[in-house]
């Protein structure tokens, strides 16, 4: 019998089947593993920055604590109003930079004509120090309850959407909220002012240059004079309060100490904060933390 025969699927038309889901599978399974790959790297990478910033800040606090003990653990002995020292710690280094703060000009005490001074210093001309000063004034005095207070007019014809907060400063950076102050002229003041110190006196032998202009009745010859007495060690620290003005002058710390921590972490990472704390004269607790400001992340300081 003659006619049409049947078609018969070739042996080769399965294999081409087979070979084409297999290289879909393999690269499905190549797909997969770069996947995880680059997950296994990422999380890698996430542990060693955290790993090293876990270390930076043991060390930071690490430096904290050994300038601490050496604050409160005198012995009977004068503490020391600023200091610097290094330490290892581990495998890390760590610097430790403190200064008490009555080496600035305490935003909360200080009497106006110190203020003006400083900004005087600081190239303010002196009509405009003296108004500056006045907005600072104003802006920590008390005001009764109900009373039409002229600064609180003040403010709202500026059109502020706050007013003073008559009360003392609760931290240095609420300079920034005083109206009438040039910005520029808040920037400047701000490395010589703190809000830690709660005396009304500087510390003439640790205060920058331009907070010892700042004081009352400061002439250049006086000021000349008294950073060239502080640094001979032949000269009694006592006599500089008489030549800086006894009401205004102390060779005296504060409670209140500022430190710059700088830390090297194993892995060199470098890092540092800027901590401000009290010294506690009873308690169980050494001192307390108030204000900490990391420079590596420009966290900002605030009062804790």
């Amino acid at each position: 019998m003659s006619g049409a025969r049947p078609d018969r699927a070739t042996p080769g038309d399965g294999r081409g089947f087979i070979v084409v889901a297999v290289l879909w599978m393999l690269t499905a399974l190549a797909a997969l593993a770069l996947i995880y790959l680059t997950y296994v790297t990422n999380t890698a990478v996430t542990v060693a920055v955290n790993a090293e910033r876990l270390q930076a800040d043991a060390l930071t606090n690490a430096g904290l604590e050994l300038a601490a003990y050496r604050l409160t653990a005198q012995n009977g002995a004068a503490r020391p109003t600023s200091g610097t020292f290094n330490a290892r710690v581990g495998a890390g280094q760590v610097s430790v930079t403190f200064r008490s703060e009555a080496a600035r000009i305490d935003l909360n005490m200080a009497p106006k004509p110190m203020l003006a001074g400083l900004m005087t210093a600081l190239g303010v001309s002196a009509s405009d120090a003296s108004d500056y000063a006045d907005r600072i004034l104003a802006w920590r005095s008390s005001t009764e309850s109900g009373q039409d207070n002229p600064e609180d007019s003040y403010y709202r014809t500026l059109g502020a959407s706050y007013l003073p907060r008559h009360a003392p400063f609760p931290h240095s950076d609420e300079l920034w909220l005083v109206c009438g102050i040039p910005s520029t002229v808040v920037e400047r003041v701000m490395p010589f002012v703190t809000v830690f110190s709660n005396m009304r006196t500087v510390n003439v032998l640790d205060a920058a240059p331009q907070v010892v202009a700042a004081l009352p009745g400061m002439t250049p010859e006086t000021l000349q004079q008294v950073l060239r007495d502080r640094d001979d060690p032949k000269v009694d620290p006592r006599a500089l309060v008489g030549l800086a003005g006894s009401a205004d002058a102390t060779i005296e710390g504060s409670k209140a100490y500022r430190m710059t921590v700088a830390v090297e972490a194993p892995s060199h990472r470098r890092s540092s904060a800027e901590i401000v704390i009290l010294l506690l004269e009873s308690g169980d607790e050494p001192y307390r933390v108030l204000s900490w400001h990391n420079a590596s992340d420009g966290s900002a300081g605030k009062p804790l």
